[in-house]
C-alpha cells in the first residue's frame, strides 16, 4: 500500500499535441455535450409530463436518457477543461473516483438496453400477456437490477485498480481514467487481473451484446406474421433500439473483450460510447417515434400556444 502512494497525481496525455486540434476539439465537444443535454433533457420531461410514462418502454427510455446524461457528464467537462490547460492533469483520488463513475452509469446502461430489449420482446412475443409481465411494478424491479448490476460491476472494476501499486510513471495514454491505460502504468505483475478485466467487463458487455442481438433476432422473427402496418412499426423500433446498442457496445467489445493492451485508437473508439452514442440517442429515440413526437409537441408547443394568446 506504501508503494501505490508514491504516485499522487496523473497526466493524461489526452487526444492530441496539437493545440489547434485540441481547440477544434474543444469547440466540437462543446456542441456535443450541449446537444447531450438539450436531447435528453427534452426526451426525459416529454416524458415525465405525458402519458408516455405510464408505457414500459418510455419509461425504461427516461432513465436511459438520465443515465446518458451522467455517464457523459463522467467525462466529457474534464476532457474540455484538459483541451484548453497546457498541463492535463487528474489527482489519483479523483481518477479512481472517474473510473468508478464512468463504469457505473456505463453498466447501468448496458443493463437499461437489456431491460428495453425484454421489454420489447414481451410486447411483440406476447402482447396478450404485456401488460401483467410488465407492470410498473416489474419495471421498477429492472431498474434496481440495472442500478446493482452497474454498481457491483463499477465497484469490482474499482477493487481491481485500487490496490495496484504505482511507483513510477504517471502518464495515462488517455483522455480519461478507464482500468487498461492505469494497468500499463502498475509497478507488478498484472496478467492475472488484465484476466479479471475481461471476465468482468469484457464478458458482461459481449454477454448482453448477444442477448440483445438474439432477442431483436426473435423479435423479427416473430413480426413476420404480423400485418403490414404493425410490422411497419415493430421494426421501426427495434432498428431504432438496433442502433443504439451498436453504437455502444460495437467500440466497447474492441476495447475490453481482448487482453490488457493499449492502442492508439482505443481513445478514438471510446469517444463513441462516451460522447458520440449519447448525443445521438435522443435523435434516434425522437425522429423515428412518431409518439415521442406527438408527446414533445404536446409538451413544447402548447405554452408556446398560450402565450401567443
Amino acid at each position: 500500500m506504501d508503494q501505490s502512494n508514491n504516485v499522487t497525481v496523473f497526466i493524461l496525455l489526452g487526444l492530441s499535441t496539437n493545440k489547434n486540434i485540441e481547440i477544434l476539439c474543444f469547440v466540437l465537444f462543446l456542441f456535443c455535450y450541449i446537444a447531450i443535454w438539450i436531447g435528453n433533457l427534452l426526451i426525459m420531461i416529454s416524458i415525465m409530463c405525458s402519458q408516455l410514462i405510464e408505457q414500459p418502454m418510455y419509461f425504461f427510455l427516461n432513465y436511459l436518457s438520465l443515465s446518458d446524461l451522467c455517464y457523459t457528464s463522467t467525462v466529457t467537462p474534464k476532457l474540455m477543461t484538459d483541451l484548453l490547460a497546457e498541463r492535463k492533469t487528474i489527482s489519483y483520488s479523483n481518477c479512481m473516483t472517474q473510473l468508478f463513475s464512468t463504469h457505473l452509469f456505463g453498466g447501468i446502461e448496458i443493463f437499461i438496453l437489456t431491460g428495453m430489449a425484454y421489454d420489447r420482446y414481451v410486447a411483440i412475443c406476447r402482447p396478450l400477456h404485456y401488460t401483467v409481465i410488465m407492470s410498473r411494478q416489474r419495471c421498477n424491479t429492472i431498474i434496481t437490477a440495472c442500478c446493482t448490476g452497474g454498481f457491483v460491476h463499477s465497484a469490482s472494476q474499482l477493487l481491481l485498480t485500487v490496490f495496484l501499486p504505482f511507483c513510477g510513471p504517471n502518464e495515462i495514454d488517455h483522455y480519461f481514467c478507464d482500468v487498461y491505460p492505469l494497468l500499463k502504468l502498475a509497478c507488478s505483475n498484472t496478467y492475472l487481473i488484465g484476466l479479471l478485466v475481461i471476465a468482468n467487463s469484457g464478458l458482461i458487455a459481449l454477454v448482453t451484446f448477444v442477448v440483445l442481438m438474439l432477442s431483436y433476432f426473435f423479435i423479427l422473427c416473430s413480426i413476420r406474421a404480423y400485418p403490414a402496418g404493425s410490422r411497419s412499426k415493430a421494426l421501426s423500433t427495434c432498428s431504432s433500439h438496433v442502433t443504439v446498442v451498436v453504437l455502444f457496445f460495437a467500440p466497447a467489445l474492441f476495447i475490453y473483450i481482448r487482453p490488457a493492451t493499449t492502442f492508439p485508437e482505443d481513445k478514438v473508439l471510446a469517444l463513441f460510447y462516451t460522447i458520440i452514442a449519447p448525443m445521438f440517442n435522443p435523435l434516434i429515440y425522437t425522429l423515428r417515434n412518431m409518439e415521442m413526437k406527438n408527446a414533445m409537441r404536446k409538451v413544447w408547443c402548447r405554452p408556446i400556444l398560450l402565450e401567443g394568446k
